[in-house]
């Protein structure tokens, strides 16, 4: 399994789903991101910036996996992933070009935090 290094951000974030005839909100904060396909989309983003009347949950906390990782390198997901599975804590997972991001509910941070570090990672907080 990989060791990494992960860093809690000091962000509160919100994962939103956006009507598909809606246009598509502005970007703005520090972390944004938009998912469309056929079937939805959605939008991750500080949750002072949902738009009005979008259906939201916020209480989202994020880990950055310190990157950049070679597209073909295995297991970086899965050595953080597994050990939040065994521990019930669910997630949302982004990906970068570079690096990859993992959502955890924010009253699960903690606990979190002490699995991964269990697990054999490093996690820095802010």
């Amino acid at each position: 399994m990989a060791h990494l290094t992960l860093s809690v951000l000091p962000l509160k974030l919100a994962v939103c789903r956006v009507r598909p005839d809606t246009p598509v909100p502005a970007a703005g904060g520090d972390f944004w991101s938009l998912t469309r396909t056929p079937d939805e989309v959605s939008l991750v983003c500080e949750e002072y910036l949902v738009p009005d009347g979008m259906t939201a949950e916020g209480g989202w906390a994020v880990f950055k996996l310190h990157g950049p990782f070679p597209f073909d390198l295995t297991g970086i997901l899965t050595s953080v992933l597994e050990p939040l599975r065994d521990a019930e804590i669910g997630i949302f997972a982004l990906s970068t070009f570079d690096t990859d991001y993992v959502l955890v509910n924010r009253a699960h941070l903690s606990e979190a935090v002490n699995v991964l570090r269990a697990a054999g990672h490093t996690v820095l907080e802010a």
